[in-house]
């Protein structure tokens, strides 16, 4: 409602002793003027600017007479000011201007500037006026007077002696004589008899009143603490015409303010809270609506410490109320009890250091104009001193402080409660949270939003823009778009009243003290009269709101003395002559726009409806209004000013279905009138017989008759519906919202029978659920499910300053105030409020609804925590729990497992038994989850079932778990289940997060798993810098930290178990020759492959069947299966192109690859985890790569032209700079080829060779493989991968191999046996392999020979399996050390020896760039 803003501003007061420090400050009737009393002085302020007019200082001789001064009333036409003093006298004095054209301050503009024109009243607006203050009339009441009360035109004042004089403003008694207290009957009720207790005492006297004019009466506090109201019983004013009446219960009473608008009395109670009564309009007793009190929730430390409350003020428009204490500080509450501000908590009470501040304590304060500002007197104790010499310079300069308060527009102009947007207004500026205008242009930004919203009408600003602006604009961030009002306007209209925007929330218009103007958001600019003299003319008196492009208001015009009913198009100039304009009976005190129609409250308490239309009558587009319907209300309205908001809506307690036509639903069917905080409801009598639409003429129509009015709710500030109708979610578009102030908010939902089934008669088709949120509520977000409002932050700026110099700096004092943005979800309250009431499938219906909403799981979740924090901590047994019936209605989506899980994590452990009684067993979710492929929900309940069952269970079910997400891929799950499995199996309590995320770099440590790759593989590429791990950490780390591996034991165990199912899975993988999906796993989980291909290079390894082998890494690498080019070419492979690469594989020392693995320490940091991902290397890896070497590079390069040594290295590099390939479509620009003059015959062996190839980073991941095969040896898969890159060099080098080595003579035959199928079966069905295998016939034969041979020796001499991979290449050898791994025996499988852990490092570094996410470098490739 209302929210501080920024620093208080300090006024200085003119120097004076100590004496003379102010203590009293009160506003005129207008709010223009402000007195300040000091003990002998009275001053008269000017609110704009904040400038001190005149002071009367009262001569020492009198002053002793008089004694100081107390208080002061101003007089309602603001012409005198009553002045009590401390021996009971009342001074009037006069307020006169002094001549006509002097001013005391007048602004000065530069020659020629716009503002120099003579326009009418520009003096008084602008210049702060001259006047005179003079003592006129004296008058001695001969006892201390406690109160003054201004009452129409007399001063009712109160003594000490217990007597209420009535005193005319012309300082005369009217010969009227004092009435005596005593004399007044007081009774519990107006309806008790007429003689009431007396007061009875002789000593009793009021100490505080006020007058309230809607109750016509006086709120009175007494001496005793009791507190009362007084009313005269007829229209005379005596003793013998007045009745009190006063509740039993408050004793303690200190202050009293009132609240005219919604008719309440709020007593200040000496134990610190506020007590507000009504008058219960039957009887007349005093009833209590509500209590303002500081909770020992939100303030533990000061709750009860406040002392009595000291004052309490109202603001301007009866919205909220300002609280303070003797102890000090300040507190803010709605009118119905919504704590909005309170200094005595956070930065208002504490330094940055942590040390206390003194609060603010308040002598005297007092609202400005529109409550934009709080002018505020001070305790000099506040200031917090501790030093004489300190005193004397504070009390020098006593001072006047002015906080600066920004208001909701719905405080002012409740008729933008059927707005989707916060708007707030400030004295010279608007807040509202619609982002800026050209986002609402963006058709990106909007069709996001429209998705689940078909129903809408387009706005004709954007391509898939909507009436509703939509989550994105509307939550979009948390600072708000802040619009300046025309300075221009603000000069001589200043203070702003009104404001409003329109649907799309592009435009706004202001209102101030005449005529208005508006601004565009797409523009940014505004519209001003551009005749002053029009704008002069008028006063808006019941608010402005939009139609369309139109400006609906009620004004009064001054020239004709007419109320008048205007409507202003936007697009055309500001000026009467395009205003379409309609007489009014009498003046407008509000204003709502529905739909085509425009509903009006007038002062003598009719409503009356118009129809509004778009005309365009020759170039000039205007509005045609026409009457509709009157309403008279005069019955149930005792007085117009109490009337809050008056909407219509398509609001009925029938719903839709049951109404006779189902377009009516949908027509303005009731009018909803809040009244003093009492929300009633009229709708439309459809009792009657109802006349078909078609027959009459629809101008014509006659509009139903309203039924009597009904009350809805109670203590209701603020009312929401909209007029948008939507058959996905009729509960949210069909309820009606209110907001209740302390008391929550409201909802008065429909209940609608499923399927159309005939509803229950017995069933209520509408249900009032209440509910509380944590914010207070500006809007309401209809479809979305969510409230918007705005909250007071604080920023504190004392550490700026040194604590002595600067004690009374306000920016010590007080916090920086700002007025932040915030939302909140509902749905959770209000399905938990319809499953109280048994309404579960209603709660169904509303839910299903709204899951397409993406906060929905939350929703779910929030309130299946709720209820159980209730239900598992209460004391006592709660006799009917609701938690079953929530996981019941929670299983009815497919989100269930994951709500629950969710839920369970965010609980603490002792409350998991009494959830998981409800939801059922964690085991059997566990199972749900698997059969439902969720393995990262899966993954969560394992770590719910590590905690509540035995190391076995949770061990069995993280194997199904392991087992399930190898097969599927999910390698970061799998690295999390291997640490999980080895944090059981040590008996460790780690827990892994529950859905893989991104790992602190210090737990990431536990995956041993990894070894020295464990820093990337844990990191996502976003969150870590490069420069956050160094080489030096890289190499430091262990290169095989097998010594700790074997520390344990349980740990050996462990480990053994997890290397059987990564075997197992492996096997598989090879066995059903997925070779892609197995460089993958090796890459992303660090598995040893070479090691393990070795073992395996007899069995598992084996290629069983060539042709199928090669089919199946066509189709896994995409890769183009070769077809006969129409004129043969002589192939280029046979100039040996690989030759390089060749010596490099055989002879290449372990050097380069150590170099490498360092590198891959790095460049991993910057690589995301999943596999297919983007294509593209970021220039830091290249540049690491390169700066090894040429040599490295040469082996892992492959140029890809077929030029052999022309195309350069560094062209290859720019290649993969260039990213610009994706899947084989790429584009390269070579300089090397830019200078070449190319043959007719070159260029189509180039094009065929494209065509041939598959993408550029299937071709890095064969070749890896290649290198992996090699090196274990395994040289059957090498001949098929051989054959699928058609590298004649490759099998040529295989078999070069086979001569100089004695390698297995099965392998050897398998290899011939495979060779000869793949032939026949090109001859066969795939003739483009002909050419290649043509090629390489001689090295076969020489195969065939070499079997032959070795067939023959093998039956003297049998190899031993350990010695080949020894012999296979020297580069394996170097790198190893002594040791094979073949040697190793099946049943020692578990442990490699330390060394091969080393080689096999070296290996990963390059065997897992290729399986990493699609992003490659040049150590790569």
């Amino acid at each position: 409602m209302y929210f501080l803003s920024g620093w208080p501003k300090r006024l200085l007061c003119p120097l004076g002793s100590p004496a003379e420090a102010p203590f009293h400050v009160q506003s005129d009737p207008q709010r223009a003027f402000f007195a300040v009393l000091a003990p002998a002085r009275l001053s008269i302020w000017y609110s704009r600017p904040s400038v001190l007019i005149v002071t009367y200082k009262e001569p020492t001789k009198s002053s002793t007479q008089f004694g100081s001064y107390k208080q002061a009333e101003w007089r309602p036409d603001s012409t005198m000011i009553a002045v009590s003093t401390a021996n009971g006298y009342i001074l009037f004095f006069h307020i006169t201007s002094t001549r006509g054209d002097k001013y005391l301050y007048e602004p000065v503009y530069p020659k020629g500037s716009p503002q120099m024109k003579g326009t009418p009243h520009f003096k008084e607006e602008q210049c702060a006026p001259a006047l005179n203050l003079e003592m006129k009339k004296i008058l001695d009441l001969q006892a201390p007077i406690m109160s003054l009360q201004s009452v129409l035109e007399d001063l009712l004042v109160a003594t000490s002696d217990g007597l209420l004089h009535l005193i005319h403003w012309e300082g005369m008694t009217n010969g009227r004589k004092a009435i005596n207290l005593c004399t007044v009957p007081f009774s519990v009720d107006l309806q008790s008899s007429r003689v009431g207790s007396f007061l009875g005492f002789s000593d009793v006297h009021i100490r505080d009143m006020e007058y309230c004019a809607t109750l016509d009466g006086f709120a009175v506090v007494f001496n005793d603490g009791k507190v009362g109201f007084i009313t005269p019983v007829s229209s005379r004013f005596t003793a013998e015409q007045l009745h009190g009446v006063w509740p039993q219960d408050v004793l303690d009473g200190t202050c009293v303010a009132v609240n005219n608008k919604y008719r309440l009395m709020a007593f200040g109670c000496a134990s610190g809270c506020v007590q507000v009564y009504t008058i219960d309009n039957t009887t007349g007793a005093m009833l209590l609506s509500h209590k303002l009190e500081l909770t020992a929730k939100q303030y533990p430390d000061i709750w009860n410490k406040t002392g009595a409350v000291k004052l309490i003020r109202w603001s301007p428009d009866n919205s909220v109320i300002i609280v303070t204490w003797e102890y000090g500080g300040l507190s803010l509450w709605s009118v119905f009890g919504a704590q909005l501000i309170c200094t005595l908590g956070g930065d208002f009470a504490y330094r940055s250091d942590g040390t206390k501040k003194d609060p603010l304590k308040i002598n005297s304060m007092s609202w400005g104009a529109e409550g934009y500002h709080l002018w505020v007197i001070s305790g000099f104790d506040s200031q917090n001193i501790s030093v004489g010499s300190d005193l004397r310079s504070i009390v020098k300069q006593p001072s006047i402080l002015l906080f600066q308060f920004i208001k909701s527009v719905l405080t002012v102009n409740p008729c933008m409660s059927s707005q989707e947007q916060v708007l707030l207004q400030g004295e010279d500026r608007l807040y509202l949270n619609c982002g800026e205008a050209s986002q609402t242009q963006n058709p990106r930004s909007s069709s996001a939003h429209s998705e689940y919203k078909p129903s809408r009408e387009k706005s004709p600003f954007a391509d898939g823009g909507l009436e509703s602006q939509g989550l994105s604009t509307l939550l979009g961030h948390r600072h708000w778009h802040v619009v300046q009002i025309s300075s221009t306007y603000l000069e001589s209209n200043w203070p702003i009243r009104f404001s409003a925007i329109d649907k799309l929330g592009q435009n706004i218009a202001v209102v101030g003290k005449f005529g208005f103007a508006h601004y565009s958001l797409l523009t940014k600019k505004w519209k001003l009269f551009g005749n002053i003299t029009q704008e002069q003319n008028m006063i808006v008196t019941g608010g402005l709101a939009w139609w369309n492009d139109f400006m609906v208001l009620a004004c009064y015009n001054l020239s004709d003395h007419q109320e008048e009913l205007r409507v202003y198009l936007r697009t055309s100039n500001l000026d009467n002559a395009f205003a379409h304009v309609t007489k009014a009976q009498a003046e407008t005190l509000l204003l709502s726009v529905f739909r085509d129609m425009i509903i009006v409250f007038r002062a003598d308490c009719s409503i009356c409806l118009y129809s509004i239309e778009r005309k365009s009558d020759g170039p000039n587009t205007t509005a045609g209004i026409q009457v509709l319907q009157e309403v008279s209300m005069s019955r149930y309205i005792p007085h117009p000013f109490l009337v809050v908001s008056v909407t219509l809506t398509s609001v009925s307690t029938e719903n839709g279905i049951t109404l006779k036509m189902p377009q009516q639903a949908r027509d303005a069917e009731s009018i909803m009138l809040n009244l003093a905080g009492q929300l009633i409801m009229m709708q439309r009598d459809r009792s009657g017989p109802q006349i078909r639409e078609k027959d009459s003429n629809p101008n014509q129509r006659k509009l139903l008759p309203f039924c009597p009015p009904v009350v809805l709710a109670q203590s209701v500030e603020n009312v929401w519906t909209t007029c948008r109708a939507s058959k996905q979610k009729r509960h949210l578009l069909e309820a009606l919202w209110l907001s209740c102030g302390g008391a929550g908010m409201k909802v008065w939902l429909p209940l609608f029978p499923r399927d159309h089934r005939k509803p229950h008669s017995f069933l209520s088709q509408r249900i009032m659920l209440p509910f509380h949120i944590n914010i207070y509520p500006l809007a309401v977000l209809f479809e979305d499910a969510l409230v918007l409002g705005a909250v007071n932050d604080t920023l504190l700026y004392d550490s700026l300053y040194t604590r002595n110099s600067a004690r009374e700096q306000l920016e010590v004092l007080f916090p920086f105030c700002v007025v932040e943005r915030t939302s909140q979800i509902y749905l959770h309250h209000i399905l938990r409020q319809l499953l109280v009431r048994n309404l579960g499938e209603q709660a169904l219906l509303l839910a299903q609804s709204c899951a397409g909403l993406p906060y929905f799981p939350h929703v779910l979740e929030l309130m299946l925590h709720e209820v159980l924090e209730e239900e598992a901590t209460s004391r006592e047994p709660i006799p009917d729990p609701l938690l079953p019936t929530v996981a019941k209605f929670i299983t009815e989506f497919p989100l269930f497992l994951q709500t629950v899980v969710h839920c369970a994590r965010k609980t603490e452990y002792a409350l998991w038994n009494y959830l998981f009684a409800a939801v059922g067993n964690p085991k059997d979710l566990f199972e749900e989850c698997l059969m439902a492929q969720d393995l990262d929900t899966a993954a969560s309940y394992l770590i719910i079932l590590q905690n509540m069952e035995v190391p076995a269970v949770s061990r069995q079910h993280a194997t199904l778990l392991f087992n399930t997400a190898l097969e599927q891929g999910k390698w970061d799950l799998c690295r999390h289940m291997i640490r999980f499995l080895k944090a059981i199996g040590s008996g460790e309590s780690e827990t892994p997060p529950s859905t893989p995320t991104a790992q602190e770099p210090s737990s990431s440590g536990g995956f041993e798993f990894f070894r020295n790759r464990s820093i990337s593989l844990s990191q996502s590429a976003e969150n870590v810098p490069p420069s956050k791990f160094s080489l030096q950490k890289t190499l430091s780390m262990p290169s095989g930290p097998s010594g700790k591996r074997w520390s344990r034991d349980s740990d050996c165990a462990e480990n053994m178990y997890i290397d059987m199912m990564l075997w197992r899975h492996a096997r598989r993988l090879l066995e059903d020759v997925r070779l892609k999906d197995l460089g993958c796993f090796a890459a992303q989980l660090g598995f040893e492959l070479i090691g393990w291909l070795c073992k395996e290079r007899t069995r598992a390894a084996r290629v069983d069947n060539f042709v199928i082998a090669l089919k199946r890494l066509h189709k896994d690498f995409l890769w183009p299966l070769p077809i006969i080019p129409a004129s043969s070419i002589s192939s280029p492979f046979k100039n040996g192109k690989y030759r390089t690469g060749e010596q490099l594989l055989k002879s290449q020392s372990a050097d380069p690859f150590l170099s490498l693995e360092v590198d891959t320490g790095i460049s991993d940091i910057q690589r995301s985890q999943s596999w297919l991902g983007s294509i593209g290397p970021t220039h830091h890896e290249i540049d690491t790569a390169s700066s090894h070497g040429p040599q490295m590079q040469d082996a892992f390069l492959s140029p890809l032209s077929n030029k052999g040594d022309e195309c350069s290295i560094g062209s290859a590099t720019d290649l993969t700079e260039s990213s610009s390939m994706v899947d084989g479509d790429w584009t390269m620009v070579d300089e090397n080829f830019s200078t070449l003059s190319l043959t007719q015959s070159e260029l189509e062996h180039i094009s065929m060779e494209l065509a041939s190839k598959g993408p550029h980073k299937s071709q890095i991941q064969l070749r890896y493989l290649l290198h992996i095969f090699m090196e274990a040896g395994c040289l059957d898969w090498c001949i098929v991968i051989g054959l699928i890159l058609r590298e004649s060099s490759v099998i040529s080098q295989i078999l070069v191999i086979t001569q100089s080595s004695e390698v297995d003579g099965e392998m050897l035959q398998n290899i011939k046996t495979g060779l000869h199928a793949v032939d026949r079966w090109a001859s066969t069905d795939c003739p483009g392999y002909k050419p290649f295998l043509n090629i390489i016939k001689p090295q076969l034969q020489k195969l065939s020979e070499i079997t032959e041979e070795q067939v023959q020796s093998d039956a003297f001499q049998p190899i031993t399996v350990g010695k080949t991979p020894e012999q296979t290449s020297t580069r394996a050898e170097e790198s190893r050390g002594s040791s094979g791994h073949g040697n190793i025996p099946q049943g020692e499988i578990g442990g490699c020896s330390m060394v091969s852990r080393k080689e096999d490092d070296t290996i990963r570094a390059e065997e897992e760039e290729p399986f990493e996410d699609g992003t490659y470098d040049c150590s790569v490739s």
